[in-house]
């Protein structure tokens, strides 16, 4: 106990110092642990495996075993389902909360013909092969129309709570020509909560196209309102490309790709009941849109926690993970990247205010795509000429009571 107390001193004396002085924590460094081209991420299956799951664009998933070599035969292939380049093709991958029992993972694709473009849920589930899927085991749970070939979203997890998440984005073109993300009776430009354990029951309203096969959780938002659909558990986005939760505290951090002048970090805390409405089309940032025309009454808006501007080189945010690995000094960062700039940066709350701290590592990755998380907390980067980096450092051995395997 003693020693437990005197580690966590520690943790916070180090994360003080770096807030204070606005540093990089000292000792961090990428390590390459494979080279996959165009993957959009990177996942553990929490089965005790070990094994990290990466989906590629065009449409496969492939394993790095716990040995941290990349198995040759394609997890899953569904590349002749999936429409793929510029902003489309499979671009989130989900393992159900009880998959080393039942096996279910879950996949969100742009739709190749009919229907091209389009967002797909699916559920798949592995085969008698824990290295491969069965690939005629899918479940199409929605299809949702988009309007244009960006702004897809694409990223899915499953929450503390066991829901699903979707993050959809407005449904692309600029400026949210068609005004998805502040009309409630439409999918696009939301947070998506989902129950796939549930059966639709009669009444639910379902605003995905082609099939249901999911749930309505009963706190949702907007359950049995009037023109609003009740998968929605957030709204005012407008391409949320990657989000995550805090694996201890379960808060979510939404970044939220900008238009012409600002990116964005949402901030959920875990103990919200949903509904909150982020400001896209009428706001950018903490700024006006003063590209469109919000009429009175307006909503009220949630203000991001985080806002930075193209005029200092962003263009495309691209969300990482509020850090609860074994790195002892990186604790509670929440780290993040810009798709136009060859660097990481660190974000950290302290003393009523977030500090933002940019990392120029010695391996600098670019054009990264996307970041995962392992088993033990362990964070990684994936970009689109294929190296995947893991953020290493100084260790502890402290125990972190976060409902996974301890570092």
């Amino acid at each position: 106990m003693i020693k437990l107390v005197y580690k966590t001193l520690i943790v916070s004396f180090l994360l003080w110092l770096n807030t204070t002085y606005g540093q990089v924590p000292p000792g961090l460094y990428l390590t390459q642990v494979a080279n996959i081209p165009n993957n959009m991420g990177i996942r553990s299956a929490y089965d005790g495996s070990g094994r990290l799951f990466t989906a590629t664009q065009d449409g496969t998933i492939r394993i790095i075993d716990q040995n941290g070599q990349l198995l040759s035969t394609p997890f899953l292939d569904i590349s002749t389902l999936v429409s793929s380049g510029g902003e489309r093709g499979l671009l989130g991958l989900a393992f159900h909360p009880d998959y080393s029992q039942n096996g279910y993972f879950f996949v969100n694709y742009t739709k190749a013909s009919p229907n091209q473009g389009d967002t797909i849920i699916a559920r798949y589930q592995v085969s008698a092969n824990p290295d491969i899927a069965n690939p005629n085991s899918a479940t199409v749970l929605m299809r949702i129309n988009q309007d244009f070939s960006n702004h897809n979203g694409g990223n899915i997890l499953f929450g503390p709570d066991g829901y699903l998440y979707i993050g959809m984005g407005d449904g692309g073109s600029g400026n949210d020509p068609n005004n998805r993300s502040q009309d409630l009776t439409q999918l696009l430009g939301k947070m998506l909560r989902i129950d796939v354990d549930g059966n639709l029951q009669i009444g639910d309203e379902a605003c995905g196209l082609d099939a249901a096969h999911y749930g309505i959780p009963n706190d949702n938002p907007f359950v049995n309102t009037s023109n609003a659909c009740d998968e929605i558990w957030a709204s005012g986005l407008r391409n949320p490309w990657r989000w995550s939760f805090d694996r201890i505290t379960g808060d979510m951090y939404i970044a939220d790709v900008g238009q012409n002048k600002w990116e964005e970090v949402n901030f959920q805390a875990a103990s919200s009941s949903g509904g909150e409405n982020y400001g896209w089309r009428c706001r950018e940032g903490f700024h006006e849109n003063t590209n469109v025309t919000c009429n009175p009454p307006l909503p009220t808006f949630t203000d991001p926690i985080l806002e930075l501007a193209h005029s200092n080189g962003n263009c495309s945010i691209t969300g990482g993970y509020n850090y609860r690995g074994p790195v002892i000094n990186l604790q509670n960062h929440y780290i993040f990247t810009d798709y136009c700039k060859s660097q990481l940066t660190l974000a950290i709350y302290s003393q009523n205010q977030w500090t933002t701290i940019p990392w120029t590592p010695a391996i600098n990755p670019t054009g990264v795509t996307s970041f995962g998380e392992d088993h033990l907390g362990h964070v990684y980067i994936t970009s689109q000429s294929g190296p995947i980096y893991r953020i290493d450092g100084p260790i502890s051995d402290l125990i972190f009571a976060n409902g996974f395997e301890s570092p």
